[in-house]
């Protein structure tokens, strides 16, 4: 049969629909991920069409997956990111929800705590086990969206469930259903989505959710989980891998439609947010993060890294304040007492810092030179040098500039006695064995003492 699409405006023919193929022996794809060797990257040389939807976002599970990997946050921590979280989206919801856990008496007073702030953005929802109970939990909290674990690779449903994919999906399929029946908008975690027979289970799974949700009239989101950070979104990279399959197969196969379509990654092989890109790229209107990318393992999306992803991309920032960002990397460092590693983009200490002094000499001429954007306007984070025994004269001058904000006249040079003052003195020390770069309180103190020369 063939019919105009509304998507295209073409005449296309009707899609083939997959069945469930329920294989006696799980497919591991052995070949692929052998475990005694690193997993492999394969091709078809299959390319399907880029199709980012009108509207893209970044949903959030900062207060779920990333308390899976350190110590729960307080309650007012909670409070405090979420708030922090809501300014940084903007009156868009371009962080659209965040999701947390409900088992703990901390992790309700914290969901009480965030509802009661009536904020637009973002949505509250949660994640459950699949039960009655946790089922009526959610509805008499009163929230209207959760999440429910499906894990679709042979790997979790033969070896950690111990059943057979249909059995599997029969499970699935009861559980959504009683998340239906109760009104509850059923976001399905379709975990280990990078190792699952995509069109021997997930098709033919997902269809069956699609059609459960038009009979209902309730809303089925499915979010796409590379939980092994498995993805590759390489040009013609094969299934299970390709995230531009995965998620052109779930819009296209399984009609899902973009706005219900979600990509949780994780960042075991450094793909995380490349991996998140290309799933807006090719349908999916949602990408899954956490603050600071921290959770399972090596960690999930950045939040903060989407933020630019999704500015780079569509060329604005759609009402999101990017200076929240430093804001709260500032507090996880000092109310959370969370080290962030110095290199991290956007918000590690040196992520804008240069200590080589020809970059420096650059910076004090202009820091458009060295520095990726204007990170004052952006992110409330000037250009920053670090002085060692490479900064020359020109780094130290940079640094007096920018750490006591001198503009115009005021600024000093680098031949101004002060700045020779100061680089004597480092020389020095390196010429006695330092290894380090100096402090900002070692430069001030001698700032300090030149000053007090002088008078």
């Amino acid at each position: 049969m063939i019919e105009r699409s509304k998507k295209t405006n073409l005449l296309e023919q009707s899609l083939y629909r997959y069945s469930l193929q329920d294989i006696e022996n799980p497919n591991l794809y052995r070949q692929i991920y052998p475990y005694d060797a690193v997993p492999k990257v394969t091709f078809n040389h299959r390319h399907v069409p880029i199709n980012m939807p009108n509207d893209i976002w970044i949903t959030d599970t900062t207060f779920r997956d990333g308390q899976q990997s350190r110590a729960p946050y307080e309650v007012h921590q909670i409070v405090d990111l979420f708030q922090m979280m809501s300014r940084l989206g903007g009156p868009n919801g371009m962080i659209r929800q965040t999701e947390f856990f409900m088992y703990s008496q901390k992790d309700r007073e914290a969901l009480y705590k965030c509802m009661e702030l009536g904020l637009e953005f973002p949505e509250i929802t949660t994640w459950i086990r699949a039960s009655k109970e946790d089922f009526k939990l959610v509805k008499d909290i009163g929230v209207k969206e959760t999440g429910i674990l499906v894990s679709c690779s042979d790997y979790h449903i033969f070896k950690k469930l111990g059943k057979t994919r249909k059995q599997a999906m029969e499970m699935y399929l009861s559980v959504v259903a009683q998340a239906l029946e109760m009104g509850i908008r059923p976001r399905c975690h379709l975990e280990d989505i990078t190792r699952a027979d995509f069109y021997g289970f997930v098709v033919p799974f997902v269809n069956e959710l699609m059609k459960m949700s038009k009979e209902a009239g309730i809303p089925v989101k499915i979010r796409a989980c590379d939980t092994m950070g498995f993805g590759s979104s390489f040009p013609g990279v094969a299934l299970p891998r390709s995230v531009p399959g995965i998620v052109y197969g779930l819009n296209h196969y399984s009609e899902v439609p973009s706005e219900l379509l979600e990509w949780h990654g994780h960042n075991d092989f450094y793909k995380a947010v490349t991996n998140a890109s290309n799933a807006w790229l090719y349908g999916a209107s949602a990408v899954n993060c956490t603050l600071l990318g921290i959770g399972e393992r090596t960690g999930n999306v950045p939040l903060e890294a989407m933020v630019f992803e999704y500015a780079s991309m569509t060329g604005d920032f759609n009402g999101m304040d990017p200076t929240v960002i430093t804001e709260i990397a500032d507090y996880y460092e000092k109310e959370i007492g969370y080290h962030i590693p110095e290199m991290t983009p956007f918000v590690g200490k040196n992520f804008n810092v240069t200590r080589a002094g020809i970059h420096a000499d650059g910076l004090l001429k202009d820091e458009e030179i060295y520095n990726i954007f204007d990170t004052q306007k952006i992110l409330s984070r000037p250009a920053e040098v670090s002085i060692s025994n490479t900064s020359g004269l020109a780094g130290i001058a940079y640094w007096i500039n920018v750490h006591y904000r001198l503009n115009g006249d005021s600024q000093v040079q680098k031949r101004s006695p002060l700045v020779s003052y100061i680089k004597e003195w480092v020389d020095s020390q390196y010429a006695m064995g330092r290894q380090t770069v100096m402090s900002d309180e070692e430069i001030e103190k001698l700032v300090e003492e030149f000053q007090s020369s002088k008078k």
